[in-house]
């Protein structure tokens, strides 16, 4: 093992005991908790360092009004009750920011005019940067409500109209409670799911 390794109290936040969280108490997420998620996640690794994740956080009531029609079942009435719902979106435009965030060669040119791979490298760098979202937040105290359950086209149509963004998925924020909290499910162990060749 690594002396660089973080200690087990961390490791169980992160991953060990972190949770799926359905209901929320009221404490609201503050713009310098929010802001220090993403202070610390932009760090993880992309592909050319592309960064095409991008992030709303929905906290007014105005803004979720807008955004209730577009959840499935359960979604609608936890989202609603969450002190903020982060939509985890991708820019399909990315390639754009590449002369500033990889600067040493012309990387804005592999990818001009490619929609093809435009689209697989935004999906893929930008779901990345969604699963490092949260393992900032939770690293920051916060718990985490993932969920795929929502009309992507009409979040799209509602928040994205006429820009270059995408949603991916979305992430309920907050201080998680032990309602609704369903009991652990199982993981695959190392025998199933991996191979050394």
């Amino acid at each position: 093992m690594s002396d660089k390794m973080i200690n087990d109290e961390a490791l169980d936040l992160i991953f060990r005991n972190a949770r799926t969280y359905n209901a929320w108490d009221e404490r609201k997420v503050s713009r310098p908790l929010m802001q220090a998620v993403y202070d610390l996640m932009k760090w993880g690794a992309t592909s050319a360092n592309c960064s095409p994740a991008r992030f709303v956080f929905i906290v007014s009531d105005e803004a979720k009004a807008r955004l209730k029609p577009h959840l499935s079942g359960n979604n609608a009435e936890k989202t609603m009750k969450a002190p903020c719902c982060v939509i985890v979106a991708f820019d399909m435009e990315f390639y754009e920011k590449l002369p500033e965030l990889f600067p040493h060669t012309d990387a804005r040119s592999w990818f001009a005019g490619r929609d093809e791979l435009i689209a697989e490298s935004a999906f893929r760098n930008g779901s990345l940067q969604g699963a490092y979202f949260m393992i900032a937040a939770r690293a920051l105290g916060l718990d985490c409500g993932p969920m795929s359950g929502f009309d992507n086209e009409g979040v799209d149509r509602e928040f994205f109209a006429g820009a270059s963004w995408k949603s991916n998925f979305l992430c309920n924020i907050g201080y998680g409670t032990s309602e609704n909290l369903f009991p652990r499910n199982p993981r695959l162990t190392f025998d199933q799911a991996c191979r050394i060749v």
